[in-house]
């Protein structure tokens, strides 16, 4: 079975002591050099499997391993003598090999819930760990909303901080320069799906042509986790759909997705996650819309929602979030939305005060 590898550079150097590959029963297993299974590591993937989660989450936990386990090697150290002390030289080894601070957020993450599985307790902190100082909670709410309570913990974990970072949704004209573009009623299609519901790309490629509830004006989405959603579909989004289905999409195919590859010799598969890409970027070389990602879209959407005045559950709802507090980090202000309320309220002052223009 073909071994599938990280695509970052592990901390600590460039060999491939430890990989990730698919066995015969369709599971994520770790393999050491010589192919043989990594069973403690292998063990904990299985427990990740059993809780229902998604498979990209299993694969996500099992590249995580596949970096901790390389930088463990390379540092000559078991997974048993791990401690707080220790992760700070993990960090150190990400920061050197230009990890982001997310990143590597997610792997101490994992590497906390490894050795906890494995050994049994919290790792020791000791002499030479480093834990950041709490924060003033104020009454002991959560920092955006003040809604809902937070835990004491005895001891925070270390973490790297995470600067925030304002994206930019896209303009009007970016919007309208890259419609122009699109040659396909699939294409079409799918942009909308992202403009005009907020779906990732995931979500795109996962829906199926019994997924879209025309006469119910209903999109059913399977996203994230398996959690299932359903959303209003815009009368302009089931048109290109409908276009795309009667115009583009090959008859007599087996393949029950909705979006499927229209020429070559894979037409009439499943289209993949590269193929997706590939629309968006292509068309990102023109520099007048080299901001048009595809997560971008999904920001875009979820930004002129909130403009609009879409309350935040509602909103949390709509994108398919488990957590408030990320809706939020797609709905915080832009420097244009913060120019034009500056303008009107410049405005309002030369009024009041009769200030010339």
């Amino acid at each position: 079975m073909p071994t599938q590898r990280t695509n970052t550079r592990p901390p600590g150097g460039t060999g491939e002591t430890v990989s990730l590959r698919v066995d015969r029963r369709d599971q994520y297993q770790l393999v050491d050099a010589r192919c043989h299974p990594i069973a403690q590591a292998n063990r904990f993937l299985a427990a990740v499997a059993v809780r229902g989660l998604s498979r990209a989450t299993v694969r996500a936990y099992g590249f995580d391993l596949v970096v901790l386990y390389r930088w463990l090697a390379r540092s000559r150290w078991s997974l048993a003598s791990l401690s707080e002390e220790k992760l700070l030289q993990y960090v150190d080894a990400h920061r050197l090999a230009g990890a982001q601070p997310t990143t590597i957020n997610r792997r101490l993450t994992t590497a906390r819930l490894l050795y906890r599985f494995c050994i049994g307790r919290e790792l020791a902190a000791g002499r030479g760990s480093m834990a950041p100082a709490p924060y003033y909670r104020g009454r002991g709410r959560d920092r955006q909303l003040g809604l809902h309570s937070l835990p004491r913990q005895r001891r925070l974990k270390l973490r790297v901080k995470v600067p925030h970072r304002v994206v930019e949704p896209l303009s009007g004209p970016e919007v309208r320069q890259f419609l122009r573009t699109l040659r396909r009623y699939r294409d079409l299609a799918i942009v909308h799906l992202m403009l005009l519901c907020g779906l990732r790309s995931a979500e795109v490629l996962l829906l199926e042509l019994g997924d879209v509830l025309g006469e119910e004006a209903q999109l059913r989405i399977h996203g994230k986790g398996d959690r299932e959603r359903v959303l209003p579909l815009p009368q302009v989004v089931a048109r290109s759909i409908a276009d795309y289905v009667h115009w583009e999409r090959p008859t007599g195919i087996t393949s029950r997705r909705l979006f499927v590859v229209l020429q070559g010799p894979r037409r009439g598969a499943p289209m993949t996650l590269a193929g997706l890409r590939s629309l968006f970027r292509h068309r990102r070389r023109d520099h007048a819309i080299a901001r048009a990602n595809p997560h971008r879209w999904r920001h875009t959407f979820g930004a002129e929602m909130a403009r609009s005045g879409v309350r935040l559950p509602i909103l949390q709802r709509m994108m398919g979030h488990a957590d408030g507090a990320t809706t939020l980090g797609y709905i915080r202000l832009s420097m244009a939305d913060i120019a034009d309320e500056y303008q009107r309220a410049v405005k309002e002052l030369q009024r009041r005060y009769k200030v010339p223009r």
